[in-house]
């Protein structure tokens, strides 16, 4: 700080200032006005005043070094603000900063711009498509744009950032790879569990071309899609990812993408879990050997005659508790009436040259879950039924319209003019027998209890794809080319590791909605040359992620200094 001496026709002021960038540019600020020279010389008390202002603003500047002082900053009513400049930025990513550049991803892009040539920073668009696809999801051009939205705003070019796509494209494996070792530095990773399931994405784009295909999507959407399957560890960490063409059988994806991990992540000696839609005989097979197992859930429904009357037999099941020895009748279950109880039976069954255990688990919190949905769906029928729209053919196994009947004639026997919608009592009841009972195949010879809690964590992969889906947006994709495709899910997938990350250092105490919601409003509103104001607002989860990350932005102001430090500590 120095002193700056204004002179007019008849009178000094003196002022103490201070040099400072603003936007690029150096340029000073009054850090105080000290008054006129006869305020001054007052002041002074017999000193020389023109010392005395430089005593003065040796002490603040001393001040200013031990301890920030307080920032007074001057607005006018009757300024108008400067047009086109933005002045609230994000500031909640730098919390996926701090994760992006722990797990080495700045080092990976490092990597791979050796073996590449090109001039842009792959590094700074890989950061930003990440970060924007939890933060402001969208198309990859909305992506460029939200690069204004941020604390920091790299210098990139839209054609360098498309240009980006094909070379993530091309290292998808090595990114993959590297960043399932570079995990093992900052989080425990629990790879002796892997769950793998399978979803589809749909395009905005109908033309069928590359992995864009026309197949069974999920959502019963008339849209080609392409295929994801995922592998997620035991701590609900994703693991790897492959993509497939849309009409591809989704059975047949998970051996791929097992083989790739067994050949570049080292990983040999795992249980493999999935739903029954993947549950094909092949793939059960192909982790029945030494070091592999699996754990698959099994539809009653398709189990043969004789295997299904032994599993919902009314006798035979025993507690989940090793500590009750006694054998129970579903009645006596019934009669108990808690819900937290789970009883099971089991037997080794051996059929197609595979032998595995068949375990069957009955609770009443199930079965209620199960009466619940089918209620809500015998409602949705019968509101078709009343308003007499035309029934059209079912899409799929879980379609309401299973539980409506067509007939041509009345209840007299006689022949309608009209076709009559009536619910099919016989498909209700049917379908009732099911309810509480769950079924597991595994070639493990563990505890029961044990399998099942394995089993159970299915849920979380399923989450992570609906996560994708709905918050980050991941569909409709709108590119075309398959380089493109294949980067746009690479960036997602490592966007879901970032945050599902985060989500274990938070202890799971929030949800995944709360913390994308915090993330994308904490904002703050900048005074140039002085720094920034935090305007969202401080809650446990913002003092969470503060104590999470080692660095804490909920100051009434920062000041540029302390923020360029923060700034240095999220890359570190």
């Amino acid at each position: 700080m120095r002193v700056k001496i204004s002179e007019s026709k008849n009178s000094k002021s003196f002022y103490i200032i201070k040099s400072v960038r603003i936007n690029g540019k150096s340029t000073s600020k009054i850090v105080e006005k000290l008054g006129t020279l006869e305020e001054v010389t007052l002041k002074a008390n017999g000193q020389d005043p023109y010392e005395w202002a430089k005593a003065r603003a040796k002490e603040l500047t001393k001040q200013a070094s031990m301890k920030e002082p307080d920032i007074l900053v001057k607005f006018s009513p009757n300024k108008q603000i400067k047009p086109n400049q933005d002045v609230l930025f994000n500031g909640g990513y730098l919390f996926l900063q701090k994760l992006y550049y722990q797990l080495g991803l700045h080092k990976i892009c490092e990597k791979i711009s050796q073996t590449h040539k090109f001039e842009f920073d792959l590094n700074a668009i890989l950061s930003q498509l990440v970060y924007s696809r939890i933060l402001y999801p969208g198309s990859k051009l909305q992506a460029f744009h939200t690069m204004e939205k941020y604390i920091e705003r790299p210098r990139i070019s839209l054609h360098q950032f498309y240009r980006a796509l094909e070379v993530i494209s091309k290292e998808n494996d090595f990114i993959q790879s590297q960043l399932y070792k570079n995990i093992q530095d900052i989080i425990q990773r629990n790879s002796k569990i892997l769950y793998y399931d399978c979803t589809n994405f749909f395009f905005e784009i109908e033309q069928e071309e590359g992995l864009r295909q026309y197949g069974h999507s999920k959502e019963n959407r008339p849209n080609p899609i392409v295929q994801m399957g995922l592998f997620m560890d035991g701590n609900g960490i994703p693991l790897a990812f492959d993509l497939n063409a849309g009409n591809t059988n989704e059975q047949t994806t998970l051996k791929p993408l097992e083989k790739k991990i067994l050949k570049d992540f080292s990983v040999s000696k795992f249980v493999v879990c999935t739903d029954a839609g993947l549950s094909s005989t092949a793939n059960r097979k192909f982790n029945d050997l030494k070091n592999r197992a699996f754990i698959t859930t099994q539809s009653l429904k398709k189990l043969k005659k004789y295997q299904k009357e032994w599993a919902l037999e009314e006798t035979g099941w025993r507690s989940a508790d090793p500590k009750n020895p006694k054998i129970f009748t579903i009645q006596e279950i019934n009669a108990i009436g808690d819900k937290n109880l789970i009883f099971y039976k089991e037997r080794w069954i051996n059929e197609d040259g595979l032998e595995q255990r068949l375990i069957v688990s009955y609770s009443l919190k199930y079965k209620e879950y199960q009466e619940k949905i089918r209620g809500r769906q015998i409602e949705r029928a019968e509101k078709m039924i009343a308003s007499g729209q035309k029934l059209k053919k079912k899409k799929n196994a879980n379609d309401v319209r299973r539980f409506i009947k067509q007939t041509h004639v009345t209840v007299n026997g006689e022949i309608a003019d009209k076709e009559v919608l009536m619910l099919d009592d016989s498909i209700i009841k049917k379908e009732a027998q099911y309810d509480g009972f769950y079924a597991v195949c595994t070639n493990l010879k563990d505890d029961v209890r044990a399998i099942l809690k394995v089993n159970q964590g299915r849920w979380e992969i399923e989450e992570t794809f609906r996560i994708m889906k709905s918050e980050f947006s991941a569909r409709p994709v709108y590119l075309s080319r398959d380089d493109r495709i294949k980067a746009h899910f690479t960036t997602c997938f490592i966007a879901m590791t970032i945050f599902r990350i985060l989500e274990k250092r938070l202890k799971e105490k929030f949800t995944y909605g709360e913390i994308i919601d915090t993330l994308r409003t904490m904002s703050f509103y900048e005074i140039p040359g002085e720094g920034m104001i935090p305007t969202y607002t401080r809650t446990e989860l913002t003092d969470k992620l503060h104590e999470q990350a080692g660095f804490r932005t909920d100051f009434q102001i920062l000041p540029t200094k302390t923020l360029k430090k923060i700034l240095k500590q999220t890359k570190r």
